[in-house]
């Protein structure tokens, strides 16, 4: 196996030279960097990853806590995320947390003890007092979709209750005034501030939620299709159905021509979040485009100028939703 000395006397440039061109943290020559990465390839020499990580207290590893791994929405996320970083050199290590706080916090202290540089969380049940302790143990991590106030530099987050507020103003806006509302698990803070949106749009038409049109699901396809049986069953009449994200929307869907009704002749959809399959069902989903994917790689050029001291990199920390319409509603 070749050695970084031989590398030093092929390419004719001191060890130092080769040691920064391999861990490319001091500018150097581009010509030298060519003769370096030339003599590399040519020796078929590969870094010691390990001694890498002593020489530079670095491992060039960020760490990423998702609630799940399942489904468009942390896929578009993650994506976002290792495409920042593998443009430069570095890799991820992927745990979920699965919105549970005991497996958030082991997840955390795994990430945390495979020495990684940084963390990227995006967490649900761990509380906002765990997370500002962290972060004053001096641990580098950036929350996704959450916003603290402590530490409100940290977070790279999403106007959850104006989304749900656009989601029913546009259905107020094409004459509808009985709407049901398909929320998620309302103890997360996205799924509240979403229906606080619903309600804050109701308000501006002087009408309120009726609570015999609500059900709170899952964030799942069998949250829709459960709370349109729901809704159905009470006999209530209702024109339009908010649902809190394109999953449950997909589950309704599903559950409506299933039961022999048509979207949008007998009641409108829409969705949040505007994941890929949401231009692909039937009919076409109206919904709020949540950029997920832009966030993700905010979040990793967080790290970058905070942790790899890029300080050229700008950050947007709060994102904007917006109204998608789509085949899916029809005015009232």
């Amino acid at each position: 196996m070749a050695t970084i000395y031989e590398v030093s006397a092929l390419a004719g440039v001191s060890l130092a030279t080769v040691s920064r061109v391999i861990n490319n943290n001091t500018p150097v020559r581009e010509s030298t960097r060519k003769k370096v990465l030339a003599a590399m390839e040519q020796l078929g020499y590969r870094p010691n990853c390990i001694a890498q990580s002593l020489a530079s207290n670095r491992s060039n590893s960020i760490g990423i806590l998702v609630s799940e791994l399942h489904g468009p929405f942390y896929g578009e996320m993650l994506t976002g995320i290792e495409a920042e970083f593998r443009a430069t050199g570095k890799h991820v290590i992927i745990t979920a947390g699965h919105s549970d706080l005991a497996t958030e916090q082991d997840g955390i202290e795994f990430l945390k003890s495979r020495n990684c540089d940084a963390l990227i969380l995006h967490v649900e049940a761990v509380p906002d007092e765990y997370l500002i302790q962290l972060a004053a143990e001096g641990t580098p991590f950036v929350l996704l979709n959450r916003h603290i106030p402590a530490i409100a530099e940290r977070c790279i987050s999403l106007n959850n209750e104006l989304g749900g507020y656009l989601a029913t103003q546009h259905l107020l806006q094409q004459g509808h005034r009985q709407i049901a509302y398909i929320a998620g698990p309302m103890w997360k803070t996205d799924a509240r501030a979403r229906y606080q949106g619903h309600q804050r749009a109701l308000a501006e038409y002087q009408l309120t939620a009726n609570p015999q049109l609500f059900f709170e699901g899952d964030f799942r396809e069998t949250g829709g299709s459960q709370g349109l049986a729901a809704i159905l069953a009470t006999g209530l009449p209702f024109s339009a159905i908010v649902c809190a994200n394109d999953e449950m929307a997909s589950g309704a869907l599903t559950a409506a021509r299933e039961q022999g009704l048509a979207v949008p002749e007998h009641f409108s959809v829409v969705g949040f979040d505007n994941v890929n399959f949401a231009y692909y069902t039937y009919p076409k989903l109206s919904t709020i485009d949540y950029p997920i994917s832009a966030m993700g790689h905010m979040a990793a050029r967080w790290v970058l100028r905070e942790v790899y001291q890029n300080s050229d990199i700008k950050v947007q920390q709060l994102f904007e939703p917006h109204f998608i319409a789509r085949d899916s509603v029809q005015a009232c």
